[in-house]
This record gives structure tokens, C-alpha cells and sequence, in this order.
């Protein structure tokens, strides 16, 4: 499937961006700009089923991996995905060959899986679909206005067929993270991650991964905290 993407900046050296599940590439409104001004051609993709993207029948990881490595350019310098979108990049990873990859909060691992299925479990998920910009600022207090704006179109845009993907009964032996990098590799962590706990950090910093904490940041990192984000890029960008 050939994804949607969008481009900040020009030049040979190439940045690859994959949001997580329910967003769009709009989810890095303010990194593509900032990569862009630091010199990179920036890609971001929407993932099949969201955004621009085209929906399909059937979700699965290989649809997810196979779709990203067939709409980004080859060989960027650096790649970076967010929860979902950091897990198929680290499946894409060894094809894609990034110069560096940098997975933010990403989906490792399943013990939040039981928040997951509650979210999404129907009529639960009707709801969060239609959140409302205003719904969304409550749940999310540090965000700018606009990111609630995307957020919510975003909700709006989302395939609901998706969710039947994310509700498998072995999602937790699907969503894995992997034994080591393939390329220099940060994660970037929430505070007190769900996804990443401290157990799984110690065993990712044992393997080889860089692994950084931005202290008060929730899942959303990029979004409630744009400046200790890219503070914990440093080096890597």
C-alpha cells in the first residue's frame, strides 16, 4: 500500500518520521519543521487506515511494515517513530537501514494493553472518535490548541476497522520489542513509561540502546513538551 506522505525541507540528507495509532503525520507539526531547519528532507507517512493514507480490509503488523518501507525513501540518516509508529519502524528497521533510529514511547511491550482495549472496545471507542478539540485539552493540559485541532481531526479520519488489529487476543506476543539494535538507537521514554518500564529499559540499555527519560512527560512526549523533546534528541539530530 503506498502511504500518504508530507515534506518539510530539501536536501540530500533525509529524515523518516511514523506516528502512533489514531494520529497522522500532523503529529509532528513542530519536529519536521525544526529537522527541516537543521538540514533535513523531512518524510513523515500516515500509517494505513489513518490520515490521508488509503484503508484496507485487513489490518496486521506485515501490512504496517511493508506499506512504510514502500512510501519513505531508502537509507535516511535518521529515523524516528512514536508508540505504534515505533514499532514498525524497529520491524522496518533492518530493511529500511536508517542512519540512527529514535523510537519515542514505543510500543514494546503490552502491559498497557488492558487500557488499549478499553479505549478502543466498542462503544468506548465511538466516543473517543468523536472527541472534540475541547475534550481532548482536558485530558491533555499541556498541549498547544492546535495539536488538540489535529487530535481530534485525526480521531475523525481514523479507520475504526483498525481497532480489530489492535484487539487480537495475541496482540501482547505481536507487540514486541526487539533483543537489539540494528542501527545506533535512542528511546526516548515518558515518565514512568507504560509501554516501556523500567524492567524493559534496563534490559534495552544492557542491549545496546541509548535510552532517555523526559522527566513529566506523558505518551503524547512531543506534544506536552516540545523543547525537552528536542533537548533529548541532542546528539542524534
Amino acid at each position: 500500500m503506498r502511504l500518504f506522505t508530507r515534506e518539510w525541507g530539501s536536501g540530500d540528507r533525509v529524515a523518516v518520521l511514523v506516528h502512533g495509532v489514531m494520529s497522522s503525520s500532523r503529529n509532528w507539526r513542530m519536529l519536521g519543521p525544526e529537522l527541516a531547519s537543521r538540514g533535513y528532507r523531512v518524510v513523515a507517512a500516515d500509517l494505513p487506515g489513518h490520515g490521508q493514507s488509503p484503508r484496507a480490509e485487513h489490518y496486521d503488523a506485515e501490512l504496517l511494515i511493508e506499506s512504510l518501507l514502500e512510501s519513505v525513501p531508502p537509507g535516511p540518516e535518521l529515523a524516528i517513530g512514536h508508540s505504534l509508529g515505533g514499532f514498525t519502524l524497529s520491524r522496518a528497521v533492518e530493511r529500511l537501514q536508517p542512519a540512527r533510529a529514535v523510537y519515542v514511547d514505543p510500543a514494546f511491550s503490552a502491559p498497557r494493553l488492558s487500557l488499549v482495549v478499553r479505549a478502543l472496545a466498542w462503544p468506548a471507542s465511538a466516543r473517543l472518535l468523536r472527541s472534540t478539540p475541547e475534550k481532548i485539552a482536558k485530558t491533555n493540559p499541556r498541549w498547544a490548541v492546535e495539536d488538540t485541532v489535529i487530535e481530534s481531526e485525526d480521531f475523525h479520519a481514523f479507520d475504526p476497522r483498525f481497532r480489530a488489529f489492535l484487539l487480537r487476543r495475541d496482540i501482547a506476543d505481536v507487540l514486541v520489542g526487539p533483543e537489539h539494535p540494528v542501527v545506533p538507537s535512542l528511546l526516548v521514554l515518558a515518565d514512568a513509561s507504560k509501554l516501556v518500564d523500567e524492567a524493559l529499559a534496563a534490559r534495552l540499555t544492557g542491549a545496546g540502546f541509548v535510552v532517555r527519560v523526559v522527566p513529566g512527560a506523558t505518551h503524547t512526549v512531543n506534544r506536552d513538551d516540545p523543547s525537552a523533546f528536542v533537548d533529548a534528541l541532542d546528539g542524534w539530530i
